[in-house]
Parts: C-alpha cells; structure tokens; sequence
C-alpha cells in the first residue's frame, strides 16, 4: 500500500524534502511490520531494502561473517532512524543483520526503484547521500566505542 507523502515528511531522516520529492519517494514507499525476533535482513545476502522505523526496536547484529557464530550487537535502533545503508553502494549485500526485538513497523523502499529515484532527481539523490552518510558515520562511531569498552576489559 502506497504511503502518504504527510507521512514520509513527519520522519526525521526525510523532514525538509521538497512535497515533489516525497511524492516521487511515496510512490516506493509501503508499510510492513515485523514480530519480535523476525530477521529483517542477513548479512552477506542482496541488499535490496531500505526501512525507516515508525514504531519498535531493531537490533544490529554481526556474526563478522561466520555461519553459525554468535552474533554481536552493533546498535538499537528505535523509531525515526533508518536502517539498511548498504542498498546504496555496491556490491549491495547487507553488512549488518537486523533484528527485530520487539514488534516493529517501518515503511520499506525498494532499492532499485530508490537508486533510480535518486538518479532522476539529483537534488533528491544528493540529499539521500548526505543523509546516508550521516547514518553511516553514526554507525561506524558506536562500533569504534564498543571495540574501545571491550579493549578496556
């Protein structure tokens, strides 16, 4: 089901989008839930989904690769941030798993239609990498801080 483009505006990762960008946007946009312990993506594997939660909590999770290791925690994430990055750059494979750890709702777009998005309105795509960007930098900076508190133990 299309997502209204009032709704799209109302998030934190796409507030200040011009109404014919988030219209474009509402057009990849659809709203999925996910049950407590349902896997939303598995590292390694097509990278073909972005979310935006609305309402939960999604756990960020790496086995660094290794089949049947336990996975550790890289972040929480709870609603008004974003989760799927790798969708934007190749070889388009998820670097994270992503959990959910309670019930949660997130609206999904679909990567290849966003990469095209992002092509055809160059303002729009220039705005998502930035965004992007700021998402990746946050992500990276948690992890550095987890390495450093486990080095102290």
């Amino acid at each position: 089901m299309k997502i209204d483009s009032t709704v799209l505006a109302a998030q934190p990762f796409l507030k200040g989008l011009s109404k014919p960008q988030l219209e474009m946007l509402s057009n990849n946009a659809m709203e999925v839930e996910f049950p407590a312990g349902k896997m939303i993506f598995t590292e390694g594997l097509a990278a073909n989904r972005f979310y935006v939660i609305l309402k939960g909590e999604v756990a960020l999770e790496s086995t660094a690769g290794k089949k049947g290791a336990p996975a550790s925690l890289i972040q929480t994430i709870k609603a008004g941030d974003v989760i799927g990055w790798s969708w934007l750059f190749p070889p388009y494979k998820w670097n994270f798993d992503a959990r959910a750890v309670k019930p949660t709702t997130a609206i999904i777009f679909f990567a290849a239609t966003l990469r095209k998005q992002c092509e055809t309105d160059p303002r729009l795509g220039f705005e998502v990498m930035k965004r992007v960007s700021k998402v990746v930098i946050k992500r990276l900076q948690a992890t550095r801080l987890q390495l450093l508190q486990r080095k102290k133990k």
